[in-house]
């Protein structure tokens, strides 16, 4: 049995394959399979992102939210 399906792809997606090969032999399978590599890649960068972020929300929460700060902005 083969390892190949058929998938329906409408034709602006088709298009825009096309248009981003990187090469003009290059396959679809071949290029989406990079697309999902580089997708994949930056969902766990994004992931790193967000987990830096909630580190620094709470030191700069630690930091600014403290009576001497509050002191200053009322005077």
């Amino acid at each position: 049995m083969s390892e190949n399906t058929t998938i329906q792809l409408n034709k602006a997606l088709i298009k825009k394959l096309k248009g981003a090969k990187e090469y003009p032999e290059q396959t679809y399978n071949s290029l989406i399979e990079r697309m999902v590599n580089v997708f994949e890649e930056a969902k766990k960068r994004d992931q790193y992102d967000k987990f830096l972020h909630n580190i620094q929300k709470r030191k700069m929460k630690e930091l600014w939210d403290n009576k001497e700060d509050e002191d200053w902005e009322n005077a």
